[in-house]
Order: structure tokens, then sequence, then C-alpha cells
């Protein structure tokens, strides 16, 4: 199985931390973001992992370099100084990825979530990690209806956490060009083709200074 960390955020509302750094390599614990998450995906067993980026994307790369070093194999692909949004940015990198399900997260965010668990098969397009809402989505993405249906009605309403596992047919109308990726799973889950699950421990999504403080205080 192959994975795809989205890194090609220009992390705006993290300025001025973001001015000179990327927001994946800011740090907590003295480690950069997107280092926890190669770590994760190693030890998941998911060695083959792309890395697209965007505006100071050099420097994930000189930071990461090919990865050997964290027992991966890492790949990029470079948005330059226009990033494609989620859904573009995995639409262009899907000929690194393959034809089978993959794994997709957001760089930006920190969670203990055990990546092994996620399903290598689907018979859906996709399979979502959801989370409690956080402050700043208190009205929640997504309900789960029955074990593991994923909806777009119902309650309690929950947060996609940035963790999925997607089919490369999820993409298969699309084209090349900047795109989000929630519509894409929205029109999916009106099709009844996701399955999710809640997951209830460490989240958070990490798009301001004051988020990325507050993780830093919790692990001091």
């Amino acid at each position: 199985m192959r994975a795809m960390i989205l890194a090609a955020g220009q992390g705006v509302r993290m300025r001025p931390l973001t001015i000179k750094t990327p927001k994946p390599l800011l740090r907590v614990k003295g480690k950069p973001l997107i280092q926890y998450h190669v770590e994760s995906l190693v030890r998941a067993g998911v060695h083959e992992i792309v890395i697209n980026h965007a505006v100071m994307g050099e420097q994930i790369e000189a930071f990461l370099g090919d990865g050997h070093t964290l027992g991966a194999e890492i790949h990029y692909s470079a948005e330059g100084n226009t990033p494609l949004e989620t859904g573009g940015g995995i639409f262009r990198a899907l000929h690194l990825l393959g034809e089978q399900p993959f794994i997709a997260l957001n760089a930006d965010i920190w969670t203990d979530y055990p990546l092994q668990n996620l399903p290598q098969r689907l018979t859906t397009l996709a399979h979502l990690v959801l989370v409690g809402n956080p402050r700043h989505n208190l009205q929640g993405d997504f309900s789960l209806c029955g074990d593991n249906q994923v909806i777009n009605q119902g309650t309690p309403r929950y947060t996609f956490s940035g963790i999925g596992v997607y089919q490369p047919e999820l993409f298969s109308d699309c084209r090349p060009g900047a795109f989000p990726l929630a519509p894409l799973l929205q029109k999916a889950v009106d099709e009844n083709r996701v399955t999710g699950e809640l997951y209830t421990g460490i989240w958070s999504d990490i798009g301001t200074p004051e988020r990325l403080r507050a993780v830093q205080d919790i692990n001091k």
C-alpha cells in the first residue's frame, strides 16, 4: 500500500511562523510535523510515500530527502507557486500512487491514530477517519449510519480528520487543475460509496499559531 502526505498548503493562517518555513516543517517537541507522519506510516508498514508541496517546498525535499534514513521511499509532486488544493494535488500525483487504494493524510494534523488500522482493501470509493468536532468546526462534516456508513445528513455529526483511504476511481471524472477534495467526497457519500470510522484519541488540526502552541503545551 502507498500513501500521500498533503503538504502543499500555503499556511496563510499560520503566519508569521510560515513566512520563511513551510507549515509541515513547523516543530512539535523539536521534530517537524511531517516527520511524525512519515514515521507513523513506516510503523504501519507503508514505505512508499508521495509528498506534494508548493511554496518553499524545496525545504521539505531538503529535509526528508529520499526518505531512506526514516525507512521510507519518498517521491515528490511539486506544484510550484500555485497549489492545486487537496483534490487537484492528489489527482496530479495519481501516477505515483498506483492503481490500488492509497492512504492520504494532511500534513498539518497532530494525532496518535494508528495508521495500521486503516483498511487496505475497499469495496467503496473511500474510507474516512472522523473525529469529534473541534471549536473551529462545531457543525461537523459527516454523520455515521450503522457500523461504518458515512452519510451527509443525520446527527451526531463529526469532523473529517484529514486521514482517509481512497480508490483512484474517486478521481475518474476529474481534470488537471486546482480543486478541493470535499465535493468529491460529498458526492460519493450521497451515492453510498464511502465508509468511515470514529476515532476518539488524540487529534488536532494545527491551522493557527494558537493551535500549534496548544499541542506543544500538551506535549511538554
